[in-house]
């Protein structure tokens, strides 16, 4: 019985403790762009290229979860391209994403099969794809329009 008081003390004591510790306060910093490849946008009407991006790829589970998330904007030349390993439909939202993006779905054959654009920041809103896509270019948004992108444009891309 004895011990048994001495760990009900010493228990007692800890806890006591463990409440009168400064509480720390997490610090993230932003995260930064990481150039992984080249991406071009090939357009159809004139079978040219409109626009070249430096990319990031998300391909990984925690990559395409997290995203563009928690960074406080991109360069108008950079974008995310995630690359999933087989077509379907896909739908992406902004929580956590602090600047305005264009989401641009792009079949397996690498051509734009629809876009979400202006897409705004903190929106958990769900945003489609109109049809099956294997992969999914973010890029600044209104930056779609700017460049006169279209459905039926395609894309070439290369790692570094």
């Amino acid at each position: 019985m004895y011990k048994n008081t001495i760990l009900l003390f010493a228990l007692i004591l800890a806890m006591a403790s463990c409440k009168n510790e400064a509480k720390t306060e997490i610090k993230t910093e932003a995260i930064s762009f990481t150039k992984e490849g080249d991406l071009k946008i090939i357009k159809l009407a004139t079978d040219s290229t409109s626009v070249d991006f430096a990319i990031e790829i998300a391909e990984t589970e925690y990559e395409t979860q997290t995203g563009l998330m928690y960074r406080p904007s991109m360069e108008p030349s950079q974008g995310m391209l995630f690359i999933f390993p087989k077509a379907g439909q896909r739908s992406f939202y902004m929580k956590n994403t602090e600047f305005p993006l264009d989401i641009i779905y792009i079949g397996e054959d690498q051509k734009i099969v629809s876009f979400q654009k202006n897409a705004q920041p903190y929106n958990e809103s769900s945003l489609p794809s109109e049809g099956a896509a294997k992969y999914v270019l973010e890029i600044n948004g209104g930056l779609s329009d700017n460049l006169g992108l279209q459905v039926g444009d395609s894309i070439t891309f290369t790692r570094q």
